[in-house]
C-alpha cells in the first residue's frame, strides 16, 4: 500500500466520501433538525457502530454473528450501572427501606449493593469495563468456537443462542439487573444533567466523533495486510491455513475488535436515550443490526453507516404510521436486499449511480477514427503498392 499524506487522501475519491458523511452529520443535520430529532439521529448512529463491526466480521472475514446485541447491551449496561449508582445516593434514596442502592434492588428486598456493582462507583473503571467486559466475552466465545473450526451457519446459530440466554438471564435476575424494565431513570453523568437539550446535542457530537474514530480504525485494519488476510480467509480459508497463518487467531482478533465497537455504541445509546433494557440485547435486535449492514452494504464501511441511518429512519416512520406493519416491512426489506441487490446501497452506488454521474460529467467525445495507412509491404511501380497497381499493368511490366 502506498503511503499518502492526509491531504492527498482527503482529496481522493474515498476521502471525499468521508468528508461528505462528516458534512452531513456535523453541519447539515444539526442545522436542519431540532434537538429532539437530532437526539433520534444520535440514537440511530449508535447502531452504526454495530453495522461497522459487522462489515469487518461478516463482509470481510465471513463471520456472520447474529448476537452482536450481546456486546451492544453489555456496553450499555456497564454505562447504565455507573449512571444508576450516581443517581442512587443516600440523599436521593432516603425514602427507600435501604438508602444508597438502586430503586429496583430495594423493590426486590435487597439490603446491600451486590459486589459486582461496587467497582462501578468509579468512572475510570466503568470506561474500562465498557470495552473490557464485551471483549473478554468475545474472546471466550471466539476461542471456544474458532479453535474448533466452528463457523458458517453453526457459528451464527450459537451466537443467536447466546443472545437469547443473556436476555433470559437479565430478565430472570430482576433484583440485580432491573429485569424486563432494565435500568431506567438515568439523569446525570459526573454531576452533569444529560436530560437537557444542550447535553443531548453535545452527546450527539461525541457520538459522531467516536463513530469516525471507529471508522478510521476499521479502515486502517482493512487496508493493511491483516485486512487482506481476512478477505482471503473469507474466500479460501483452507488455503490461508495451509499457507501457515493461524486462521483462528485472526478470527478471534477481528471478533474482539467488533465487540469493542458494539460496546461503545451501546454505551453511547445509554447516555443519549437514558436507559438500557434487555430488549436491545436479544435475538430480534441482533438480527435488525445485521439488516443495517446488509442494506448499507456488507462490504462498505460508509455504506453500513448510511444503512443504519436509513433503516432506523424508516423504522421510526413506519412504526409511527403503521405500527402493525413495520415488522413485515423490515422482513421484506431484508429479503429484497438478499435477492436483488446483495451488495446493498454501496453496491447500487458502484454499479449504477457512479457510472451515471460519470456520464453526466464527461460528454461523449468519441471522434471518427482516422487510422493511418499502413506502410507498403512491397514497393510497386512509381512507389505505389502492389495492391494499388492494376493487374494489366503488372502483366506488362518487364
Amino acid at each position: 500500500m502506498k503511503n499518502t499524506s492526509p491531504l492527498k487522501w482527503f482529496a481522493s475519491r474515498e476521502g471525499l466520501y468521508y468528508l461528505a458523511l462528516a458534512l452531513l452529520l456535523v453541519v447539515i443535520l444539526p442545522l436542519a433538525l431540532d434537538p429532539f430529532r437530532l437526539n433520534m439521529v444520535g440514537k440511530y448512529l449508535t447502531y452504526a457502530f454495530v453495522a461497522i463491526d459487522l462489515v469487518m466480521c461478516w463482509g470481510k472475514a465471513g463471520i456472520l454473528s447474529l448476537g452482536q446485541g450481546v456486546f451492544f447491551g453489555l456496553g450499555g449496561y456497564c454505562m447504565a450501572m455507573f449512571l444508576k449508582l450516581e443517581a442512587s445516593t443516600p440523599e436521593a434514596t432516603a425514602i427507600q427501606s435501604t438508602p444508597g442502592i438502586p430503586d429496583f434492588m430495594d423493590w426486590n428486598q435487597l439490603t446491600e449493593l451486590p459486589w459486582f456493582w461496587e467497582p462501578f462507583h468509579s468512572f475510570s473503571f466503568t470506561l474500562l469495563a465498557i470495552v473490557g467486559v464485551p471483549v473478554l466475552l468475545a474472546f471466550i466465545i471466539g476461542f471456544a468456537m474458532f479453535t474448533r473450526r466452528v463457523g458458517g451457519v453453526y457459528f451464527a446459530i450459537i451466537t443467536q443462542a447466546i443472545a437469547a440466554i443473556l436476555t433470559i438471564l437479565i430478565i430472570g435476575q430482576q433484583g440485580y439487573t432491573g429485569g424486563v424494565n432494565g435500568i431506567t431513570d438515568l439523569q446525570t453523568l459526573m454531576g452533569w444533567d444529560i436530560r437537557t437539550d444542550e447535553a443531548k446535542t453535545i452527546l450527539y457530537f461525541v457520538c459522531v466523533g467516536l463513530l469516525f474514530v471507529c471508522l478510521f480504525v476499521a479502515r486502517f485494519v482493512q487496508n493493511r495486510k491483516l485486512g487482506r488476510i481476512l478477505v482471503a480467509m473469507n474466500a479460501q480459508e483452507n488455503r490461508v491455513r495451509f499457507s501457515g497463518y493461524d486462521v483462528a487467531a485472526f478470527k478471534i482478533f477481528v471478533f474482539c475488535v467488533a465487540a469493542s465497537f458494539s460496546a461503545i455504541g451501546g454505551a453511547m445509546f445509554t447516555l443519549q436515550v437514558g436507559f438500557m433494557s434487555p430488549s436491545f440485547v436479544g435475538i430480534v435486535p441482533s438480527i435488525e443490526m445485521v439488516i443495517f449492514a446488509a442494506v448499507g452494504g456488507r462490504m462498505s464501511l460508509l455504506g453500513a453507516v448510511y444503512g443504519a441511518l436509513l433503516v432506523n429512519y424508516g423504522k421510526t416512520v413506519f412504526s409511527e404510521s403503521f405500527p402493525e406493519l413495520w415488522l413485515y416491512f423490515m422482513g421484506g426489506l431484508f429479503i429484497a436486499v438478499v435477492m436483488y441487490f446483495p451488495n446493498g446501497l454501496a453496491g447500487l452506488w458502484q454499479s449504477h449511480a457512479r457510472p451515471w454521474l460519470a456520464r453526466l460529467r464527461l460528454p461523449d467525445r468519441r471522434q471518427p477514427s482516422m487510422k493511418p495507412t499502413p506502410p507498403a509491404e512491397q514497393a510497386g511501380v512509381g512507389g505505389a503498392t502492389i495492391d494499388a497497381v492494376p493487374a494489366k499493368q503488372l502483366e506488362s511490366t518487364p
